[in-house]
């Protein structure tokens, strides 16, 4: 059974249950690229709804977990120690996974929540590396990582089509050379 069917029935799991839940999702958490905690006071359904099918875009879901589930499984997981805090963990908290790009949810969040006021970042963790509400949001600024790459490649090679324009100048400074030398 997927993670996302069992999270449904948390209000209503047998104890045998919240521990394979947990597993399940220390697993999730593992493997994520990112797993972003968010407020989502304030979202409608609706709202919701058109967040997540945003969010699954970019390869990346939206999950409404229990703050003690979370804990267990993040404890399991072995996430760093400032994401599981009580001052972290309380009020209502969604968890977004990231299994693709882990910048590009981040950027998705930030432009929900300037069109609506919530949800607000709390704590992340991108790449294996733990990120507060401003690094993170900080992070939604930059650009994708493809993108990053991309500019990355573009600025190592500028170099090399610049000494190849000069080359290519300096050889047909040569061909027309011998071509007026040649007319005479």
């Amino acid at each position: 059974m997927r993670l996302v069917r069992i999270f449904l029935l948390q209000k209503n799991m047998k104890k045998t249950e919240k521990a394979f839940f947990v597993e399940n999702l220390a697993e999730e958490l593992k493997k994520a690229k990112s797993s972003i905690l968010v407020n989502y006071s304030g979202l409608s359904v609706s709202m919701q709804q058109d967040l997540k099918k945003e969010l699954k875009g970019v390869g990346a879901r939206m999950l409404v977990v229990k703050n003690t589930l979370f804990k267990l499984a993040g404890e399991k997981a072995k996430i760093p120690q400032e994401t599981l805090e009580d001052s972290v963990l309380e009020g209502q908290n969604a968890l977004i996974l990231a299994d693709e790009d882990p910048i590009a949810p981040l950027q998705i969040l930030a432009n929900f929540s300037v069109k609506h006021e919530t949800p607000q970042f709390r704590v992340g963790i991108v790449e294996g590396y733990y990120h507060n509400q401003e690094a993170l949001e900080k992070l939604s600024k930059f650009s994708g990582k493809d993108a990053l790459f991309g500019q990355v490649l573009g600025t190592i090679a500028s170099p090399t089509y610049g000494l190849i324009g000069v080359l290519q100048n300096n050889l047909n400074s040569l061909v027309y050379i011998l071509s007026e030398a040649s007319k005479k």
